[in-house]
């Protein structure tokens, strides 16, 4: 029986400001430079192949924002889930749970810093790597034995490729 091949990509928020107006740190929203940088990302991204199929974010503003905007310039319309388990601190088995469960060749995941630099390197067999993920950054993995089994990272992208 043939693997199908899984492409996961995980991203850190997007620049978002230092305090809500309330000051809750769940409520900061992505600034305004902090959007344009992503959305020019994502459109460099996708012109060199990026699809996203369904998309799990963190419940956290600045996450979710981020995940608004790479579903809006991914194109096809990808659905976004609110995952709980991309909230600080996250929880790789119920991540890996949650991708197998939606049968999709090419899932995305919207987190925070430090949590995303280890959900990379546990998606490619090395818990113990050290991964930096500056804001807006997008790790893309191949797992041709789908999640929960190590991948190969194929490429880490961040707004440096736009010479900002």
């Amino acid at each position: 029986m043939p693997t199908l091949t899984t492409r996961l990509a995980i991203i850190r928020h997007a620049w978002a400001a230092e305090v809500s107006a309330s000051g809750d740190d769940a409520s900061r929203p992505l600034t305004r430079k902090g959007r344009k940088r992503f959305a020019r990302l994502v459109d460099r991204l996708v012109a060199g192949g990026l699809a996203v199929d369904v998309i799990a974010t963190s419940p956290l503003l600045r996450a979710r924002e981020t995940a608004d905007i790479l579903a809006e310039r991914a194109g096809g319309a990808p659905r976004i889930e609110v995952v709980a388990a991309l909230a600080p601190g996250s929880d790789w088995r119920a991540l890996v749970d949650w991708t197998i469960a939606q049968d999709a060749r090419q899932v995305a995941w919207v987190g925070h810093a430090p949590c995303v630099g280890r959900l990379v390197a546990l998606s490619i067999g090395d818990g113990a790597a050290a991964i930096r993920m500056p804001k807006g950054a997008v790790a893309s993995v191949r797992l041709d034995d789908g999640p929960g089994h190590p991948g190969e990272l194929e490429w880490l992208a961040t707004a440096d490729l736009l010479g900002e």
